[in-house]
């Protein structure tokens, strides 16, 4: 072979090895010239190339070289002439995935952790990884992102490596999602994992929020209502805002509140069309608004397998007139009038349209109630101790509709070591008026304390107005009448303690009357209460002596930060009209204990007899303040009560008593769980160290 020969053959070799084995692209760029140039390595002479030749064994080295076409054709595989076998058609959905995009080349592949064949229960070891998260700036959504973020609930750890990658992918999305719902409608977020040398992952979280989308033109599509532009009024959005997904769909919901409270009862919001202009970075905004017919108020009609009273009792609660323009917040007051009765184990209270004309150029509109009626009986037990009234436990049963409609008939029964009773009311709520209630009834009782023993029977009827946890009232009021008898021992003479048994015929006519602008029944916050109690009575047997008992109850609250609330009481309280010794002793005034000053026994303050005995006055003056202080639902509360009684008519403000303690607080869905300890000041013979007091709500 000459050097030429040997060149040529190399040049074959080459591209054969190029065919096989591409290199990169800058390797595989062809020489300008055919030719080689002075710069390639010398032409070798043929006994220097072929002994640089591999041997190639089972080949003779004498013999002749093939020519080069029979030596392609011995290198290049045989084909075969007889029938193709096809490969078998592509299913489809395999064909949609093969032309997905591949996956980015950066992506890395971690091991799969997975178990053995020889030991499939083989106990693995956990994957561990960190996690990092680039790229919010100043958008405000790194805390929110951390808070919900899949990689950092993980706590670093992880089953597998798959698990790792899932997490990411989720972030990925949360990222994008929240980026969204703050206008940022160009966010990008990409995750990666990065293994370092010594196997631990690291997870990377990268963002791109891009520009913030504004509002731009803001169009309504509805039709005309009255008054004119209320659509439009009611959706607080406005051209250059940021388009914020809570916003925008806050926005929306005061439309649907809006228009019903306005006489549109059947007013539907449409889909909403914001169309981006990443140009001017704005969002024009269309939303379709289907308003309906506006409406007025008519009948009330009602349904129900087991009902508990019929539609017109319902006309009695509800507080609108018909024909009046349709108000949804009337509609909602009488549902929760219906609830409040306890009567309904279901409610629900819808407009029916009804197509017939109204009042200016309005449709009447009615209500219809659809109810199931709940159990009627109920029974309910309470028990404690007192200091100064022994153990205490009472009991009722009642059944709220045994008289339809809401006429209520209530058993109850009291037995402790110092106080037995039984009694029967009859109570009618909603009587002939939303919100008024009707009672009377009948009692028997036994007293026994340190400052009386009596025996009492009586009879009352009234009529009031009265808050409610799901109602609570500005203005409250009672009025009635009640007439007793009760046998009670007197002391007769308090320097001797000499006491006598006596009877008293007593008629009375109480009278109450409440402002509470407080924001709470039972745990308030601000705000305050005052409520006025008068009852002239007199006794009925011989000469008729008459008298008036009064109590006059203020309290307020001032919120001094969000957790710290300072409350504080008065009271005072007067029997005018009479001498002390012709009040009957359960009649007269008392002071001390959970509902008075704290830190005294039940009845404690106050005139006492030789026997250390308290027997009453005619006059009281009481003061109390706390520091309340929550945090989450518990709390702390820090107190000072004072006060005293009198024999006067008129409280003195003398020689005033205190008591200081502390209390926790647990706060419910029904108001604060309460349990004080309190302590006298200058404690006086006889009385106790310390009382303890529980109950539900606030003191005052």
């Amino acid at each position: 072979m000459t050097g030429r020969q040997g060149y040529y053959v190399r040049r074959i070799v080459t591209a054969l090895l190029l065919s096989v084995s591409p290199l990169p692209l800058a390797a595989q760029t062809p020489p300008a010239t055919a030719e080689p140039s002075a710069a390639e390595e010398p032409i070798l002479p043929d006994d220097q190339f072929e002994a640089r030749l591999p041997k190639v064994e089972g080949t003779d080295p004498n013999a002749p070289l093939p020519s080069i076409d029979d030596w392609i054709d011995q290198q290049m595989p045989q084909q075969s002439t007889g029938p193709v076998d096809l490969p078998p058609a592509v299913d489809p959905a395999e064909e949609q995935e093969l032309a997905l995009p591949l996956p980015p080349l950066d992506s890395v592949t971690v091991p799969a952790n997975a178990a053995s064949d020889d030991d499939p229960d083989e106990k693995l070891p956990e994957i561990r990884y960190a996690t990092s998260i680039e790229g919010f700036g100043k958008t405000g959504l790194e805390d929110e992102f951390r808070a919900e973020s899949a990689l950092i609930d993980g706590k670093g750890r992880a089953d597998t490596a798959a698990m790792v990658q899932a997490r990411a992918q989720e972030d990925e999305k949360l990222a994008v999602r929240l980026f969204y719902s703050q206008g940022y409608y160009d966010a990008t977020a990409l995750a990666s994992l990065d293994q370092a040398g010594d196997g631990t992952l690291n997870a990377i979280v990268s963002v791109t929020p891009g520009k913030r989308y504004k509002l731009g033109a803001i169009v309504i599509n509805s039709g005309p209502t009255g008054p004119t532009g209320l659509v439009r009024d009611s959706l607080p959005l406005k051209t250059g805002d940021y388009i914020v997904a809570t916003d925008v769909e806050g926005a929306e919901a005061n439309i649907g509140v809006k228009l019903p409270e306005n006489g549109y009862p059947f007013a539907q919001v449409g889909q909403r069309d914001i169309l981006l202009d990443p140009a001017t970075v704005t969002g024009d905004y269309t939303l379709p608004v289907e308003t309906g017919p506006r409406g007025t108020f008519r009948a009330i009609t009602t349904s129900g397998e087991k009902q508990a009273f019929g539609a017109d009792h319902m006309e009695v609660m509800k507080r609108y007139k018909p024909g009046q323009i349709y108000d949804s917040r009337k509609v909602d007051d009488l549902r929760k009038a219906l609830v409040a009765t306890g009567l309904f184990s279901s409610v629900a209270v819808d407009p029916v349209r009804t197509g017939e004309a109204g009042p200016d150029g309005t449709e009447y509109v009615d209500l219809h109630v659809d109810q199931q009626a709940g159990p009627p009986r109920t029974l309910a037990a309470e028990a404690g101790y007192g200091t100064g009234q022994g153990f205490r436990a009472e009991g009722t049963w009642t059944h709220r509709n045994l008289f339809p409609p809401e006429g209520a008939l209530i058993l109850g029964l009291i037995a402790g070591t110092q106080e037995q009773g039984a009694s029967a009311t009859f109570r009618r709520s909603n009587a002939g008026k939303r919100d008024r209630t009707f009672q009377t009834g009948l009692m028997l009782n036994h007293q026994d304390y340190d400052a009386y023993e009596a025996f009492t029977a009586g009879i009352n009827i009234g009529w009031s107005r009265q808050s409610t946890p799901i109602f609570q009232k500005r203005w409250t009021y009672s009025y009635g009448a009640e007439i007793l008898g009760t046998n009670e021992q007197v002391v007769i003479d308090p320097a001797t303690g000499e006491k006598d048994r006596r009877t008293y015929f007593i008629a009375g006519l109480p009278v109450q009357i409440g402002y509470d602008l407080s924001n709470d029944l039972l745990n308030p916050t601000k705000g305050f209460r005052a409520n006025l109690r008068a009852e002239p009575e007199g006794s009925l047997q011989g000469k008729f002596s008459p008298y008036l008992r009064a109590t006059f109850d203020l309290s307020g609250y001032y919120p001094v930060s969000d957790s710290l609330v300072i409350a504080a009481r008065t009271r005072l309280g007067t029997i005018s009209g009479v001498s002390r010794d012709d009040v009957a002793p359960s009649r007269r005034i008392y002071a001390g204990g959970g509902g008075s000053v704290r830190g005294f026994g039940y009845q404690e303050l106050g005139p006492k007899d030789v026997n250390n005995d308290p027997i009453g006055g005619r006059s009281v003056n009481e003061f109390a303040v706390e520091g309340r202080y929550r945090f989450g639902n518990y709390g702390v509360v820090a107190f000072v009560d004072a006060g005293q009684v009198y024999d006067s008519a008129i409280p003195k403000f003398s020689d005033m008593r205190y008591g200081v303690g502390v209390g926790g607080r647990f706060y419910t869905d029904f108001g604060p769980f309460r349990a004080d300890i309190a302590m006298p000041i200058n404690r006086q013979p006889g009385e106790s160290k310390f009382a303890v007091y529980i109950g539900i709500g606030q003191a005052f």
